[in-house]
């Protein structure tokens, strides 16, 4: 899941469908109420070690968090060397990996109407425009760090969006990869922080909006991610070389993140 969750367009929260561990986890967050702090505070700590047993599934947390930062500690260095060096080709296979989700969420529509369309195409301009102005790019303020955190996590329980993605059109992805690099620890508490308010307050949202509307949600999704490809497709074609080589190698990794995706995705519906 970590791994999952720091590149964009492939999300944690179908991973952890495929691993078989989705329903524990999604039941382990919603059974936190943090009782257990209360007796900490007052330094009970015999009552504090029963209500913790009692509400946290930490069999499950410990392992999970754990293989998640080592992943994520990991594979930001990897990505971090390859968007500094490889932007072009990096943004490549980014393309194809968003490309590729926001096909796999069009298959999950099952009802095309006139308002699906509209909607896809509302999110679709308003995503197009605000990756354009991206008011917020350069701003990375710990206020910022700690909002994009709250958005970012609720693709960490919802398969199909992701959260690197949503960083990336926030303008936070390359500079969170950055702290992760070099271990600042405020910007990173901060994000987790905000992260952790994210994963239980809109993470209920989002679930609500997926059980009750989820055409219309996701046909706004499928609006939004398609306008966003504006991102990447720049970043492409700004750094791509001159070379035919460079610009073939570009469409391959583009094609190749399409590709894993969508066997992300059979491999997902086959196990449902």
């Amino acid at each position: 899941m970590g791994s999952a969750d720091i590149i964009p367009g492939v999300s944690g929260g179908t991973i952890a469908l495929i691993t078989g561990i989705y329903e524990r986890l999604v039941h382990g967050i919603g059974k936190l109420k943090f009782s257990f702090l209360k007796p900490l505070i007052k330094l009970n700590f015999s009552e504090f070690k029963k209500l913790f047993i009692e509400e946290v599934d930490y069999k499950l947390f410990i392992p999970l968090l754990l293989g998640i930062a080592i992943a994520m500690l990991t594979l930001s260095k990897i990505i971090g060397f390859l968007l500094d060096n490889y932007p072009a080709f990096t943004f490549a296979f980014f393309l194809g990996l968003i490309l590729a989700s926001a096909y796999v969420l069009y298959t999950q529509v099952v009802h095309f109407s006139p308002k699906i369309i509209i909607i896809s195409i509302i999110g679709f301009i308003l995503s197009f425009i605000f990756v354009g102005l991206n008011p917020i790019a350069a701003n990375h303020s710990l206020p910022i760090l700690f909002f994009s955190g709250m958005i970012a996590i609720c693709a960490m329980i919802l398969p199909g969006i992701s959260g690197a993605f949503i960083l990336l059109l926030l303008g936070q992805y390359h500079y969170m990869l950055n702290a992760l690099n070099t271990f600042n620890f405020t910007e990173i508490i901060t994000f987790c922080i905000g992260a952790l308010i994210g994963i239980l307050g809109f993470s209920k949202l989002l679930d609500y909006l997926l059980q009750h509307h989820e055409e219309i949600t996701l046909a706004l999704l499928i609006g939004v991610m398609i306008g966003t490809l504006r991102i990447p497709f720049t970043q492409v074609t700004s750094n791509v070389g001159s070379s035919p080589f460079d610009l073939l190698l570009c469409v391959i990794l583009m094609i190749i993140g399409f590709v894993l995706i969508v066997l992300l995705e059979m491999k997902f519906k086959y196990i449902e």
